[in-house]
């Protein structure tokens, strides 16, 4: 997998290693050689004997074809994801999530690879920031992949859309409990702002569902609940004042992961989503019929201020304190 080093990258590679012991080859592909080392005193080779570390980086599409070598399934994981470094840096943004993104499905067709699931987020959906309109072309990019593949029946590409990782690198969390720990007030951007959430092992068990159940062109996106700022900010430090401070650069109050744009040919799978390529009428009662999965309906939107799921304060603070 690419960006394998990275949270949901060695969550994801501990999981394959405990359910399929008898694995071939697992290359971990990132250019983070202190992490990779720091993966490696984690799943030794003497334990995990199909485990391979490759340096690289995906704007190296000679680098991934080698890597790719006899591979059967690709998870794409390697973006660069800092909301507000995007703004300042868009063309950093560009060559690794987009054109990183075009390296990954030419090494995978090259190389004879069956199944790529590309993990994108929930601000590629209608985008106002540089950050997520890289990730909606990554979403596009893999997508169209599928008609690249001509004849080759046996190669699927997928995406996995989903919110904000609890706990993960990065996030408002582990900022939230530093700013706590240092016994400062938490920063809040804007009172009304509410996000996905979702854990590691459900981005996980989303990704390995796509692999299992993609037939190329779907993004598949997990039915999560949502939370508002506000109580995460009570869950860390309850009963203390709270600073605002303003919305960031290319913040929105509220993400989507299903506009009301694509609700014609998304289908509802009960545990999640699968948003299928346009004027595909054949495709999408092949997923309704085999599947078991019924459209959405006109109109349908999946936006985490009108989620009916959220989080209360208590469960939260629970969620934080396992993390």
């Amino acid at each position: 997998m690419t960006g394998g080093t990275g949270s949901f990258g060695r969550r994801f590679v501990a999981t394959i290693l405990e359910e399929y012991p008898d694995l071939d080859r697992l290359v971990v592909f990132s250019r983070d050689e202190l992490k990779q080392y720091e993966m490696s005193l984690a799943f030794p080779i003497e334990k995990y004997p199909a485990i391979r570390f490759f340096l690289g980086d995906v704007r190296d599409r000679k680098r991934l074809l080698r890597a790719f070598e006899g591979i059967d399934t690709v998870v794409h994981a390697a973006a660069l994801k800092q909301v507000p470094a995007a703004e300042y840096n868009p063309m950093e943004f560009v060559k690794t999530n987009v054109l990183g993104a075009e390296n990954v499905v030419e090494a995978a067709l090259d190389a004879g690879v069956k199944r790529v699931v590309a993990l994108s987020t929930d601000k590629a959906c209608a985008p106002v920031n540089l950050y997520g309109a890289t990730k909606l072309c990554s979403d596009k990019i893999f997508v169209a992949a599928n008609h690249y593949a001509g004849r080759r029946h046996d190669l699927a590409f997928s995406v996995v859309r989903y919110g904000n990782v609890m706990g993960s690198r990065g996030s408002v969390i582990p900022f939230f409990l530093e700013k706590a720990a240092k016994g400062e007030p938490l920063p809040i951007t804007h009172p009304e702002m509410t996000r996905f959430n979702i854990t590691l092992d459900e981005g996980v068990d989303m990704v390995l569902r796509a692999i299992e159940h993609s037939q190329g062109g779907e993004i598949f996106v997990p039915r999560i609940p949502s939370y508002r700022i506000l109580d995460v900010a009570e869950a860390i430090a309850p009963g203390e004042d709270h600073p605002i401070v303003g919305i960031r650069p290319g913040e929105k109050i509220h993400e989507e992961m299903v506009t009301d744009a694509d609700a014609p040919m998304t289908v509802d799978f009960g545990s999640h989503f699968a948003i299928l390529p346009s004027a595909s009428d054949q495709f999408l009662e092949k997923h309704i019929s085999n599947f078991k999965g019924e459209l959405v309906g006109e109109g349908f939107r999946y936006n985490s201020g009108t989620n009916r799921d959220f989080l209360s304060v208590e469960e939260l603070r629970e969620l934080i304190e396992k993390l």
